[in-house]
């Protein structure tokens, strides 16, 4: 870090995830609907600026109407292999019942034009979208010869199904097991004719329509500020290998489940990392167009934890900035010049405090260690512990925010010392009223010379110390603090007693001065705090 002059655009602090960019992947997830309760499989597709989420269904390659939802499809029973299909589901759970198998080279597999996951809409011309599974295996068991059947392909198939993805799977002996709606019916809707000879294979005429499985894109979000979170909706919890992903208009796409915590966060990174970037490059065009002393030093989404005595603890999310002077505190992130007038909560930097939370047992020091050095991974870390963080402000009040993985702490932390070291180079010094012995008096706290007590009508000076004779202090937790100094000649201690309307803020903003101070002289000190000077809870 720079202690000597003023921060640029370019020298906005790029997380260490950033460094090598995870702009492109894709791959298979389950996406559960909130309205519908149900979750089936989608494919994800991220780039640098978007993720887009595919849903699976059946399109018209050639011939026929493409526009059209459904599909007729006449079958002729086989005697061994029957109609080739085995379904799923039913009105009992809701679901239309659906194709969950289809055997490779019988009658279903040699149309081209049914698939695992089609839902059947009639049989025969008989409605069949409100039957139970058992009324459909009746129906296909007792439609004779020739079956028609009307399907429609269930872009949204309860994963409880368990249907395949795949292609059809290669005939093989089946039990004559009574049906039920959440497994396989298939051997017993062969019917009871025993006269037709299985066909052979053949392929479809050149005027007859082609069928293609294929993922189509259902929703694409936008991740500049979008947000990312593991946290249950309106609650403290934290959701298991799963997480949900909002765009800045609010649009969601539902909860993403995976399979294993690897892949859940190898995804999470991957989406963060990308939002990051895009934030990034966000800050830096509005820094463009901004004075030095106005410039954003980091932004972006955080979860505000709740009380512990609060009486039903929820989470809210908070669109936080480091800009100039203030620390801003959003419901939603700004766009316009406008929205920056409009943060919920106002702080000036020097007068807050940050604090990280305690992640681990206090012995466990060298855990903490490696994750302040960028080598703990956070798939290392205890199941449903959160990333935590704390401003503490004036009068006592604070407030407590979680980010979801490591990195994102480590860069609120850096940037928010880079920040008010930068206002407290700015300001240069700040005044606070106070009293003592009935006496109105005024401390200046300057960045250069320290401290200075003198008389608020009379500015006569009373007396005035450098920071580094500051040897200790206590307060009262209320309005009253007592400043130890060393005299500088004797090496006595000298203790001097002030009152204050707002203690906390005038103690934050001894805390920054020094601080800064400290920084100015050692440039490691910003990097090595990290480890060793930490404020924790």
């Amino acid at each position: 870090m720079n202690v000597t002059g003023k921060q640029l655009p370019e020298q906005i602090e790029r997380p260490a995830s950033l460094l090598v960019p995870i702009w492109t992947k894709s791959g298979i997830a389950l996406l559960y609907n909130k309205e519908t309760s149900n979750t089936y499989d989608v494919h994800l597709k991220l780039t640098k600026e978007v993720l887009t989420i595919q849903k699976l269904d059946v399109v018209c390659t050639r011939g026929g109407d493409p526009q059209l939802n459904h599909r007729t499809v006449v079958l002729r029973r086989q005697a061994a292999g029957g109609l080739g299909i085995s379904i799923k589901g039913g009105a009992e759970h809701k679901v239309p019942v659906v194709i969950s198998k289809m055997f490779k080279d019988r009658a279903a597999d040699q149309t081209g034009k049914l698939f695992v996951g089609d839902a059947m809409l009639q049989i025969n011309g008989i409605n069949v979208e409100h039957c139970s599974h058992e009324e459909v295996v009746h129906l296909l068991r007792t439609a004779g010869e020739e079956v028609t059947i009307t399907v429609r392909y269930l872009r949204e198939v309860p994963s409880f199904l368990k249907l395949p993805l795949g292609s059809p799977v290669p005939p093989a002996d089946q039990s004559s097991r009574v049906s039920s709606p959440l497994f396989d019916s298939g051997l017993h809707l062969n019917g009871n004719s025993s006269n037709t000879a299985p066909s052979s294979p053949s392929s479809p005429s050149a005027n007859e329509p082609k069928y293609e499985k294929r993922w189509l894109d259902a929703v694409s979000l936008p991740l500049l500020m979008a947000r990312v979170s593991k946290y249950k909706a309106g609650t403290d919890k934290l959701r298991s290998n799963s997480f949900e992903v909002c765009a800045l208009d609010g649009t969601s796409i539902n909860i993403l489940q995976f399979c294993t915590a690897a892949e859940s966060t190898d995804w999470l990174q991957a989406i963060s990392t990308n939002i990051s970037d895009l934030t990034l490059e966000n800050m830096k065009m509005i820094n463009r167009y901004c004075s030095p002393d106005d410039q954003i030093v980091h932004m972006g989404w955080v979860c505000g934890n709740p009380h512990p005595d609060d009486a039903a603890p929820s989470s809210t999310f908070k669109f936080l900035a480091l800009r100039g002077p203030w620390l801003y505190i959003f419901r939603s992130p700004p766009v316009s010049a406008t929205d920056w007038g409009q943060a919920d909560t106002l702080y000036i930097l020097y007068e807050v405090l940050f604090k990280v939370h305690k992640l681990w047992m206090a012995e466990d020091c060298w855990i903490q260690a490696k994750f302040y050095l960028g080598l703990q991974q956070d798939e290392e870390l205890q199941d449903g512990e959160p990333f935590c963080f704390s401003i503490l402000v004036g009068h006592g009040q604070s407030h407590t925010f979680s980010v979801e993985m490591t990195s994102d702490l480590a860069v609120w932390e850096k940037s928010f010392q880079r920040a008010v070291f930068m206002e407290v180079q700015r300001v240069g010094s700040k005044t606070y009223m106070c009293s003592s012995q009935s006496k109105v008096l005024c401390l200046t706290i300057d960045f250069g010379s320290g401290f200075t007590c003198s008389e608020s009508s009379s500015k006569k000076i009373l007396w005035r110390y450098k920071f580094s004779q500051l040897k200790g202090s206590s307060d009262d937790g209320k309005t009253r603090v007592k400043l130890l100094f060393k005299n500088a000649e004797n090496k006595q201690i000298e203790m001097k007693e002030l009152e204050f309307s707002n203690l906390t803020a005038v103690l934050h903003c001894i805390h920054s001065f020094i601080a800064a101070k400290v920084a100015s002289v050692d440039p490691v000190f910003v990097n090595s705090q990290s480890i060793s000077g930490k404020y924790m809870i």
